[in-house]
């Protein structure tokens, strides 16, 4: 098996190269979808686990980003919407080493004068690994029946009406379905499966997916606790096929998030001192 062996900093300029061609503007998992393709990279190498259901490709990409952000040249919204700044715009490509240096005497620096690290919010933004790893390792130990009805539950909190789990017995592969209403008037039947998987899910998954719910809905959506591996992606995607949308593991754990369920956030009351205004006084 392939293991993936390209470090955060390797990922610079494919991050750079994948901004570009997706126009200056990118979700993570545009970015790393392209980064795949720029990289070339097999199914193996995307699906190289670092630690519970994250992937290295996915945990050094982050790191990659956080590192190009803090020298200048990218920005990301509360949406999860990275762009390039102005300086990005303007270089095509960085030294490695270059900005490492960089950003090692940023830390540096910080820590001499006992401050905060610069980098310390923008890794606790973007570095969701921890409580995500933590929630998909919950999620996967429920059993299947629990797993389909937490599926049901947060589909009803995304709006949908009428969900029903169909069981195992005889649904050929359908582990549910439901009704979405679009602005009160147009009304699309959803049919879902539910994959608790480690692994990433095959393009063979989806196709016996496709295959059962050929004519049977509007709609249809995968939902796994794992990823997807290129191939999948594809496949959901197909020219002259059924389309066939996918939830991984990711974006599952960011929805419980979201709509607080089985999950909460709390918010730390940071007190800063002014020094100057007492001296004023």
């Amino acid at each position: 098996m392939s293991t993936f062996e390209h470090t955060f900093d390797d990922l610079f300029n494919p991050c750079l190269e994948a901004f570009r061609e997706l126009g200056g503007s990118a979700t993570n998992a545009e970015i790393e979808e392209n980064v795949i393709q720029i990289l070339n990279l097999s199914n193996e190498e995307v699906s190289d686990i670092h630690r519970d259901t994250t992937t290295k490709l996915h945990y050094r990409l982050r790191w990659a980003r956080n590192y190009l952000k803090r020298y200048g040249l990218l920005e990301n919204s509360s949406r999860g919407v990275w762009a390039l700044t102005e300086k990005g715009r303007k270089i095509e490509k960085v030294d490695q080493k270059e900005v490492v240096r960089t950003i090692t005497a940023l830390d540096s620096k910080s820590r001499k004068n006992g401050r905060a690290l610069e980098g310390d919010k923008t890794i606790e933004d973007e570095d969701d690994a921890e409580w995500q790893d933590k929630l998909l390792t919950v999620v996967k130990k429920i059993d299947p029946e629990a797993f389909e009805r937490l599926s049901q539950r947060l589909l009803r909190e995304l709006g949908f009406n009428n969900v029903e789990v169909t069981g195992k017995t005889g649904d050929g592969g359908i582990d549910g379905s439901g009704i979405l209403k679009i602005g009160s008037i147009i009304t699309f039947r959803v049919v879902f499966q539910c994959k608790r998987y480690k692994e990433s899910v095959s393009s063979s998954v989806v196709r016996d997916f496709r295959g059962a719910v050929q004519g049977r809905a509007d709609k249809d959506l995968l939902i796994s606790t794992g990823s997807f591996t290129r191939s999948a992606r594809a496949e959901a995607q197909r020219d002259g096929a059924l389309a066939i949308d996918l939830m991984d593991g990711y974006e599952l754990a960011q929805k419980l998030k979201e709509l607080g369920l089985g999950t909460s956030v709390e918010m730390v009351e940071n007190v800063s001192i002014n020094e100057e205004w007492f001296k004023n006084i």
